[in-house]
């Protein structure tokens, strides 16, 4: 044998980075920002997400469906979003509906169309993921005749929105959904449809005590709008690894909150996603090595829709009452079920379970000025369960119910927070307050909401430029 002769070989990405450099890209790309919820969902993680975009070239949705409500103040303008991107309201933005969110394409239509009548475009800047499960009418069916039967069972309802989120994840995870895609083809559309609703018409005919649903309407409405759908639909996680090559801030907007996850939070008492921001990567087809900084949105108190464990619940309903003060100054009802909120102070210790499992960079703290005129404001560091000491948020609900709140108090602030937007300006008491929650959790507060509107801002840090 000769000798071996010396080969030179240049490494692939030598080429992609010379490739890059003539389009006029940078290897670094643009800088990303995760929003997910800290407590139990309405947190007023939509106005961040707002008021963030102004940094954005993108917004992407990634998790849940139409349970989600996000209420923004525009200008004074009031307007609530569901399953569009918070980012919708900027003008010239890209919004993605990414793989991990559930689409009721009747309801997303009619919330496009809701959108177009106050003069904001929709339809050539959203982007829905051909892989995005589809809710139908009958997980609809499902969910409510659910909750229904529960309702005479001891444990009680779980609290669902009715919207036929759960039914439709299982559908997922079961490999029978049938998917955006399938509405591109009506024979392929049409074989599956009736597959699945054997399936679950048996469940309502039988043992949820329901009726069972007709084949053609459902089909004919989906054909229909499946018309108005099909531009709209993409390969949504190139589109977004593309522009964030291209140099264009990407920011991920969580739905519900870390404590409704269907892995982390209060179960069987949550949602039926995952809100943590790692999901961000899997429900929008990313990478998390594009996940860059992630901002946790946590109320200055605490609140919560439906059923489960509150350690920190206050009563709403007695009148001169702190709780009956949050839930009427803090107008705590639910976007899309117009529940009223249950509310509580603020637990620092269930907050420093979801900054681990989120990772979270920075917390920007909402509704601060719903605490003005209160005279003394407690926080909750930890708990006494049987007779232990604990300062985290335990794993099982039936414990989280046992739990009994070990408190701090602070003196409260008669001067008001609404509208300020520099921290120098706020009462003293009120920046010692949110000092010392920001020493409880372990991380820096780097925004402050004093307001519903997207300019009652207090900004210390930026997410896109910490």
């Amino acid at each position: 044998m000769g000798a071996a002769r010396a080969v030179s070989v240049r490494h692939p990405m030598h080429q992609l980075d010379t490739l890059n450099m003539q389009q006029g890209k940078t290897a670094a790309g643009g800088r990303n920002v995760v929003v997910v919820g800290t407590q139990w969902g309405d947190e007023g993680k939509g106005k961040v997400v707002d008021w963030l975009t102004d940094h954005a070239q993108g917004v992407v949705r990634f998790q849940g469906g139409h349970n989600a409500g996000h209420t923004l103040v525009i200008n004074g303008i009031k307007t609530a979003l569901q399953l569009i991107p918070s980012g919708i309201m900027r003008a010239g933005v890209p919004c993605y509906i990414g793989n991990g969110v559930v689409v009721d394409p009747t309801h997303l239509l009619m919330e496009i169309e809701r959108l177009e009548k106050i003069g904001v475009e929709v339809r050539s800047r959203l982007f829905i993921s051909e892989s995005c499960p589809l809710i139908l009418p009958f997980h609809v069916a499902v969910d409510k005749a659910r909750e229904a039967l529960r309702e005479s069972t001891p444990a009680g309802k779980i609290g669902t929105t009715g919207k036929g989120i759960g039914p439709a994840y299982e559908d997922k995870v079961a490999r029978r959904a049938l998917r955006v895609q399938d509405l591109k083809h009506p024979e392929r559309f049409a074989a599956k449809l009736r597959d699945l609703l054997a399936l679950h018409n048996e469940s309502l005919r039988g043992a949820l005590q329901g009726e069972a649903l007709e084949f053609q309407p459902i089909f004919d409405q989906a054909m229909q709008v499946a018309e108005q759908l099909k531009p709209m639909m993409a390969d949504v996680g190139y589109r977004i690894h593309q522009a964030s090559a291209g140099g264009a801030n990407i920011l991920f907007e969580g739905a519900q909150g870390t404590l409704l996850d269907i892995d982390h939070g209060t179960y069987p008492y949550v949602t039926s996603s995952n809100c943590v921001a790692g999901n961000a990567a899997a429900g929008a087809g990313v990478g998390p090595g594009m996940l860059h900084y992630i901002l946790g949105i946590t109320k200055a108190y605490t609140t919560r829709v439906g059923s489960g464990p509150f350690p920190t619940e206050l009563d709403i309903n007695a009148e001169g009452t702190v709780g009956h003060h949050l839930s009427v100054v803090g107008q705590e009802r639910g976007t899309v079920t117009g529940r009223a909120r249950r509310c509580g102070w603020l637990d620092a210790a269930a907050l420093k379970r979801s900054m681990i499992i989120n990772g979270i960079s920075g917390l920007c703290i909402t509704k601060l000025d719903v605490l003005d005129k209160l005279p003394e404001i407690k926080v909750c560091v930890g708990y006494t369960l049987r007779g232990q000491a604990t300062d985290i948020l335990p794993l099982d609900a039936d414990d989280i119910s046992a739990c009994e709140p070990v408190w701090e108090t602070f003196p409260g602030w008669s001067d008001s927070t609404f509208g300020i937007t520099q921290w120098d300006a706020l009462p003293a008491n009120a920046r010692a307050y949110l000092q010392r929650v920001q020493q409880l959790i372990g991380v820096p507060i780097d925004m402050v909401s004093t307001g519903p509107d997207r300019d009652h801002t207090i900004l210390l840090r930026h997410p896109y430029q910490a």
